[in-house]
């Protein structure tokens, strides 16, 4: 699965490590498969201060990019764990952070959902799929920013303009404006239940 931003790997300090991108590449691909709609991931791995108190330990920073909200930070404060002293630890380490930040996040969309915000309707207005992303327009002619990521139970390749769609506005906006967190296409008489965020 692509993300919609290329993914940047930063070494601080040290030469960069194939082996050490290539964790970090497949740790990105779980983070994926955990949250689909993951936009894209900034990784900073920093070597050990050879003059530090807290001894010679890797710090790995993490940016997750996800629809419509700002990004969520892992931090690089791992100073308590000596296991740290090998980069691949702290770079597992960092990523369990990581992910058990996407499940807060997830968790935080679905209790949007359920108790404060219903669904918007609107028509798909443009579509590209080369670029996997369109935008949506809703009665007020607000125009919101969809990625292929938050389609539910279509392909985008199926999306057409002019499909009636149920979709989320995450709280906030992208870089394009209002974007939807996920979208579903509804027939126009027979919309069926609606869904909240999946994780």
């Amino acid at each position: 699965m692509t993300l919609e931003r290329p993914l940047r790997i930063t070494f601080q300090g040290l030469p960069s490590s194939p082996a050490v991108e290539d964790r970090i590449r497949r740790e990105v691909g779980r983070l994926q498969r955990y949250f689909d709609r993951l936009v894209g991931c900034s990784v900073v791995v920093e070597a050990p201060h050879q003059h530090s108190r807290k001894g010679q330990l890797y710090e790995i920073g993490i940016e997750l990019r996800v629809p419509g909200g700002p990004p969520l930070v892992v931090g690089r404060a791992h100073h308590d764990r000596h296991a740290h002293a090998d980069v691949m630890v702290a770079v597992r380490d960092a990523f369990a952070a990581a992910r058990r930040r996407l499940q807060d996040h997830a968790s935080k969309l679905r209790v949007d959902v359920k108790n404060h915000q219903p669904p918007d309707h609107g028509c798909v207005r443009y579509v590209d799929c080369l670029g996997r992303h369109g935008f949506i327009e809703t009665p007020t002619g607000t125009e919101v920013y969809f990625h292929a990521n938050a389609l539910l139970d279509v392909e985008i390749e199926d999306v057409e303009v002019g499909d009636e769609v149920r979709f989320f506005v995450h709280p906030g906006e992208g870089a394009k404006g209002p974007q939807a967190s996920w979208v579903r296409r509804i027939g126009k008489h027979h919309p069926g239940p609606l869904p909240g965020p999946t994780a």
